[in-house]
């Protein structure tokens, strides 16, 4: 085990020391060989090129409106959904969805992670039945879930919670796991509960892994909302798209998958902004 001076070992027995990672020094100093300067905004660029792609398609003619719509066309539908209402009634219902479901999945793959990642007897229980999870697709399972469950508002958010709970176990097991040895030894040196370890080693070790994993579910929860909107439900996008696909509205199926892409962005993006704000401790090639 490294050599480890008294200062620290007094600053971790009273709880004033930084995160495990905060230990190791910092580099000064932008590296020559590092990304560069972020660029302002820079996670509009490549939405705005996709956008200017497909203005300058439709424009040229190079995209047929039957089988993809104008951006202005898609704006005009999006504006009368707007007027009627329907689109701020399903967008609501899928938020809902998607919120609860996220919620669930992110509070249930963080448990397991825990038990498994500090237990090896919760790591022989819980890890091979999430393997299995993993490697079922969600499409596979929701004929069994309606079986179950039926066609209601409790399937759909089975369907998402467990998809959801997968990313969030894999990752912030991994990270807890790879927690150094070494933390672990100082840690009964200096007498720390089990509590203590917990909340001062473990947990901020593994919650690089556990943004990760928040990143895919948040993205996956999407996902799993386009397939449950799409089976027997009354509202929600995928509902819209549902109907809109029956009487040929490309439109609107359009303008679904726009607003799908638009809230997996920027639910990404708040999640990035709450990961650097809690590892603002944490020095990286992307800082």
């Amino acid at each position: 085990m490294a050599t480890i001076d008294a200062g620290v070992l007094r600053r971790i027995r009273t709880g004033t020391a930084a995160p495990v990672e905060a230990l190791a020094p910092r580099g000064r100093g932008r590296r020559r060989l590092g990304p560069g300067k972020p660029i302002p905004f820079g996670f509009a660029l490549g939405p705005a090129l996709l956008i200017g792609a497909w203005v300058l398609g439709s424009a040229t003619g190079a995209l047929e409106p039957e089988t993809l719509p104008a951006p202005w066309t898609v704006a005009q539908t999006a504006g009368d959904l707007i007027a009627d209402g329907r689109l701020q009634s399903n967008l609501l219902t899928s938020l809902q969805r998607a919120a609860i479901g996220l919620g669930l999945g992110v509070v249930i793959g963080v448990v397991l992670a825990l038990v498994a990642g500090l237990s090896r007897i919760g790591e022989a229980v819980v890890d091979g039945p999430v393997q299995i999870k993993r490697s079922i697709p969600t499409l596979a399972l929701i004929p069994l879930f309606i079986v179950w469950f039926g066609i209601g508002e409790e399937m759909k958010l089975i369907v998402i919670t467990t998809s959801v709970l997968i990313p969030v176990y894999i990752n912030t097991h991994a990270y807890l796991r790879s927690v150094d040895a070494r933390y672990v030894e100082l840690a009964e040196t200096v007498g720390l509960s089990r509590w203590e370890f917990l909340r001062r080693i473990a947990l901020p070790g593994s919650l690089p892994g556990f943004f990760l994993g928040l990143r895919l579910a948040v993205t996956i929860s999407w996902l799993a909302l386009v397939v449950v909107e799409q089976v027997n439900a009354t509202s929600g996008i995928g509902y819209l798209m549902t109907q809109a696909r029956t009487y040929g509205q490309i439109d609107v199926i359009v303008v679904g998958l726009v607003i799908y892409g638009l809230l997996g962005l920027f639910g990404d993006l708040a999640v990035r902004a709450a990961e650097r704000k809690a590892l603002a401790w944490r020095q990286t090639l992307g800082d």
